[in-house]
């Protein structure tokens, strides 16, 4: 019986053997589409991943002008250069869209599903993979992203805390019924710095993410962070963690924000720790657009966004001397090396560690030895 059995994909779940199309070309690949959708959903990967790779096959298939039988390594060539020259798109987009092709090409050409077979049969040839080491672009660094994003200094970061508790007062003084949401983004935004936590994980948060720690019981119910939407790795489901609380006014700060503040929203029932007034949950276009407009206020440049309070949280850390093995199991890096490329000391704490290891070298050579 498991002999027989048809895997997620295969073209027999798909294609009924022998019946004329209509369209053989469209109707076979959407055929193919659909037993790669499978495929993955078996794997228990993301929709959002699989909704992400079939849109980028779509738009390889359209440029080419082809189907996937009739695909070639130089179609792959001439679509990446058009992306390059007319979209220009980062090093690592290209490298996503790479990867998208060569996985379908990969699920086309594998036996085990019968695609390879049935359009060798229907069309006299059949898919290759088109993508190789030689056709697309290699990783050249651990971060590829924009190079002008930065972690704040201590002060930028305090008149940024500074500012958004202003605007909470200037509001609420003006009689104005935005003092609510801006106390919430003034929080919410001290909450992604005290945890180091990215734009979605600090959205996602509930009033219960938090729990005691044994080993901190100053910060009472506040001791460590649940993290239940941490960021996915390869299409996989979110990934969880644990943050221990560093700060000890963070744990103030939440106490005050869930006991007095966040029970005044009509929609703080639906258990979201920083709700909205009309929804279940903040959105993203709010937070950026409040983030956008302090710091704009502030003259502070565009090398800021809400990435960089968690560039901040592992900055600061490492440069008060908290150990580097700690800080990536806060942030939840699998690799120190990704810990490394968001810490962006100052120049003065190089220049205070610089300045104390001569000072230890000059004691030690100062040191009289002893005779025997």
């Amino acid at each position: 019986m498991a002999a027989n059995r048809v895997i997620p994909g295969a073209v027999g779940l798909h294609l009924v053997g022998g019946l004329p199309l209509l369209r053989p070309d469209e109707q076979v690949f959407k055929a193919m589409l659909d037993g790669w959708r499978n495929q993955q959903l078996a794997r228990r990967l993301a929709f959002s991943t699989i909704e992400g790779r079939e849109k980028t096959v779509k738009a390889f298939a359209l440029h080419a002008d082809a189907f996937p039988w009739a695909w070639t390594p130089q179609m792959v060539d001439e679509w990446l250069g058009d992306l390059r020259s007319v979209r220009r798109l980062r090093h690592s987009t290209l490298r996503n869209y790479q990867g998208a092709i060569r996985t379908f090409c990969s699920f086309t050409t594998d036996p085990a599903y019968g695609w390879a077979a049935t359009c060798e049969e229907r069309f006299g040839t059949h898919p290759v993979q088109v993508v190789h080491e030689w056709n697309t672009a290699v990783h050249l660094e651990e971060a590829e992203g924009d190079a002008s994003k930065r972690a704040f200094t201590r002060d930028e970061l305090q008149e940024f805390f500074d500012h958004a508790d202003d605007q909470v007062g200037k509001v609420r003084g003006r009689g104005r019924k935005g003092w609510l949401p801006a106390f919430r983004d003034a929080m919410l935004f001290k909450t992604a710095y005290a945890f180091g936590l990215r734009r979605n994980e600090t959205r996602m948060l509930d009033s219960v993410a938090f729990g005691r720690n044994p080993e901190g019981p100053e910060f009472g119910d506040y001791g460590v962070l649940y993290v239940r939407h941490g960021k996915a790795k390869k299409g996989s489901p979110p990934k969880r963690r644990s943050v221990l609380t560093v700060f000890d006014w963070s744990a103030e700060i939440l106490q005050q924000w869930n006991e007095e503040v966040r029970p005044l929203f009509a929609t703080a029932g639906t258990g979201a720790l920083w709700p909205s007034e009309r929804a279940a949950r903040v959105g993203f276009t709010q937070m950026n657009t409040r983030f956008g407009a302090y710091r704009e206020a502030l003259g502070l440049d565009e090398g800021l966004d809400f990435h960089s309070f968690r560039r901040s949280y592992v900055t600061h850390l490492i440069e008060d001397g908290w150990d580097a093995r700690f800080v990536q199991e806060q942030v939840g890096h699998e690799h120190a090396s990704t810990t490394a490329i968001y810490t962006c000391v100052s120049s003065d704490f190089r220049t205070r560690t610089l300045r104390r290891a001569l000072d230890a070298t000059m004691q030690a050579a100062l040191r009289p030895t002893r005779r025997a």
